[in-house]
């Protein structure tokens, strides 16, 4: 393209990109019509930078790392717990965020991951199940609870429609907010930025831990800071089971006086892909169960149970009052090794079936590690644990699906 418009100022992308050794995202920019140049120069402007370079997640190795203790008492407290919840729900102090940034590519289907249909002789989409589990709540409680639902720039509109096309389940729509998550560049093994075409970068949504900053620059945290919120429940699209606003769980985690609560599971096996939740250096960690040495994942307690035997669900409870405190602190990034759809030298698009590429991800689970502490609340795994993540196998829909049969659905 020889007549750059002056509302792009391609020497300053130049020289931005030549300090960050990334010239080449402008290859083709004199191939580029004035459109696509700006949508590629607004994507560069968008970059952080800074995850390429700081606050890479630390070691396991090196720290103090011991089991935590894990609440006991639910059963003898169970009413106490479910009065304070809801009273906390009634009063206006518990707020919803569920994560629904992902499509459910990995289950053959390529529309957002909630609107997955999970029932056979009869709809039973997954946003289904969560908002008719919220609503049990509501109506316990007698009010609707704030939902805030984060989606990314590639489901945002199909999310949308589809809670417009089913009337939001029934649930007041002026309690839901969506908001769209973040991205980040992917790069190759080198640092070097990759592209999925000519005049745009290889952008991936930065985790699910984005939530938190996501929701700042949709200024969706302001508001919340200004309310009489004082928690927010974050949970995943993930488990059709989840258990969401559960007074049990709030009203426990609020009677602790700990910082924040984290729902788990026993694990199934000492190897299952879970995050194991432990104590790292006296706070609350949790441990990737790629990260689990040997030693600490077969190791067992005085009662022969495992020591690190119990996984998290994506289902937690944080302190807004903590989280404001915290709005400025760099969230460690996990690198990711993924296979990542490119275009070669030659420009032409390769979709690799191995990993090619480097994701920059920041989880929800680093948040726990920001608080003192934690209440570890364990739970049924048949009741609440029925992750969809594979089309079939382990942790599949067939196996949500028997779960759910198991819980009195019919399908």
């Amino acid at each position: 393209m020889n007549n750059i418009p002056q509302s792009i100022n391609l020497n300053s992308i130049k020289m931005l990109l030549k300090q960050h050794n990334q010239e080449h995202l402008l290859k083709y920019a004199d191939e580029l019509s004035y459109e696509e140049l700006l949508a590629l120069t607004k994507q560069i402007n968008q970059i952080d930078w800074s995850i390429f370079t700081e606050n890479v997640k630390p070691e396991v190795a090196g720290s103090f790392i011991e089991p935590i203790h894990v609440l006991s008492d639910i059963n003898e407290n169970e009413e106490l717990y479910r009065t304070t919840g809801l009273n906390a729900i009634r009063e206006g102090k518990l707020c919803l965020l569920l994560l629904a940034g992902g499509q459910g590519t990995r289950l053959g289907f390529d529309k957002p991951k909630g609107t997955f249909n999970m029932g056979i002789t009869k709809d039973l989409f997954i946003f289904q199940l969560l908002m008719e589990h919220t609503m049990d709540i509501v109506k316990l409680a007698g009010t609707f609870i704030h939902m805030y639902i984060m989606t990314s720039d590639i489901n945002y509109r199909d999310t949308l429609i589809f809670f417009k096309e089913h009337n939001f389940f029934g649930y007041d729509p002026e309690y839901i907010h969506f908001f769209v998550q973040e991205l980040n560049p992917a790069t190759d093994f080198s640092g070097k930025i990759l592209m999925n075409s000519k005049s745009s970068l290889a952008l991936s949504p930065n985790g699910n831990g984005g939530w938190f900053s996501s929701m700042h620059k949709a200024g969706l945290l302001d508001k919340i800071f200004d309310s009489s919120l004082e928690w927010i429940n974050v949970f995943s699209v993930d488990n059709v089971l989840q258990r969401i606003a559960d007074p049990v769980f709030l009203g426990a985690t609020i009677e602790s006086g700990k910082m924040c609560g984290a729902k788990v599971v026993k694990k199934a096996a000492p190897d299952e892909k879970v995050g194991a939740i432990c104590l790292q250096d006296g706070k609350p960690h949790i441990i990737e169960y790629y990260e689990l040495s040997d030693d600490m994942m077969y190791k067992k307690n005085a009662s022969g149970d495992l020591a690190y035997g119990f996984g998290v669900i994506l289902n937690y409870l944080f302190p807004i009052s903590r989280l404001k405190e915290t709005l400025d602190t760099k969230m460690p990034n996990h690198i990711i090794k993924k296979a990542v759809p490119y275009i070669d030298k030659t420009g032409t698009l390769i979709e690799p079936a191995e990993p090619n590429g480097l994701k920059y991800e920041t989880l929800a689970l680093d948040l726990i590690h920001e608080m003192d502490d934690c209440l570890v609340f364990p739970v049924e795994r048949e009741r609440e644990f029925a992750p969809v993540k594979n089309s079939s196998g382990v942790d599949s829909v067939d196996t949500a699906r028997e779960l759910l049969v198991k819980n009195g659905y019919e399908l």
